[in-house]
């Protein structure tokens, strides 16, 4: 089985390096082969990146500098219809959930949700409004 390429997107560096940190270990226990394919800290560089990438999944936080994670959504989304774009972000006000789908993203997880939660959104296997 191929492993699932990710691409992580987030302006905190610490954020970041936990996600690729934990994404790879709790793939495996949860039988979900994860490979970190990159990073990105603003959404400039997470289209270059999921260009350059082809990543099959983006975990996208939604507010960065530069360019949002809305904007940068729309971007891969209009470019890549095969990958995934899970918004990961604080905001789960019902505003930045439609803002978000209105952008494009496929699954939406409250930071700080359970790792297996997210291994859901990133398989697909739950609702735009997770």
């Amino acid at each position: 089985m191929r492993p699932m390429r990710v691409l992580i997107v987030d302006d905190t560096a610490q954020v970041r390096q936990g996600l690729r940190t934990l994404l790879p270990l709790a793939g495996e226990a949860a039988g979900l082969p994860l490979e970190i394919a990159g990073e990105a800290g603003t959404g400039r560089e997470a289209i270059v990146q999921a260009a350059a990438l082809s990543p099959d999944v983006v975990l996208m936080d939604l507010e960065m500098p530069e360019l949002d994670g809305y904007a940068a959504t729309q971007a891969i989304k209009a470019g890549r219809f095969s990958t995934r774009v899970v918004a990961l972000t604080v905001h789960g006000e019902p505003e930045a959930r439609q803002k978000a789908q209105a952008a494009g993203v496929d699954a939406f997880v409250e930071k700080g949700a359970a790792l297996p939660l997210l291994l859901q959104a990133m398989r697909g296997d739950t609702e735009r409004s997770t």
